[in-house]
């Protein structure tokens, strides 16, 4: 049987990078989420540009620690999913629905169309969208 499919946002993954740092709230979530998945729990799926999202906030809060977080990042061989006209049109209708940003809208899209549950610690969005479903803020996940 396949695991069920889990799409972290970077405010997620941020945090797993980040973890030491005091001002990361649910950092501990965000690394249970991450050793979930690396025991199999569930697969983990993300669209293609959340590697820019990542490496943006990484080398402007830790500039000489960069290559390092993304050299973790490139090690877990995240499976990640292209952007397509489908994937667009989803995050499309969530963004004039709600009023929200394609980045992240996208990764709601990506939970939608894959029958999996976007995790996010992005309080606002959360708020704006949680009436469509497959969405989960990182405080309230249990792996």
């Amino acid at each position: 049987m396949k695991p069920y499919v889990i799409i972290p946002d970077s405010s997620v993954l941020l945090k797993i990078a980040f973890q030491d740092r005091p001002d990361e709230q649910d950092a501990a979530r965000a690394l249970q989420l991450l050793q979930a998945w690396l025991a199999g729990t569930y697969a983990i799926l993300l669209p293609s540009h959340w590697i820019f999202e990542v490496a943006n906030v990484v080398a402007l809060k830790v500039p000489d620690m960069a290559n390092d977080y993304m050299k973790m990042f490139f090690d877990f061989q995240f499976e990640s999913i292209a952007l397509s006209t489908s994937l667009c049109r989803e995050a499309f209708r969530l963004m004039k629905k709600y009023k929200v940003a394609f980045y992240d809208a996208i990764y709601h899209a990506v939970a939608i169309s894959n029958k999996g549950l976007f995790v996010t610690a992005d309080e606002a969005y959360y708020k704006k969208a949680k009436a469509e479903g497959h969405i989960n803020l990182l405080r309230d996940f249990s792996p």
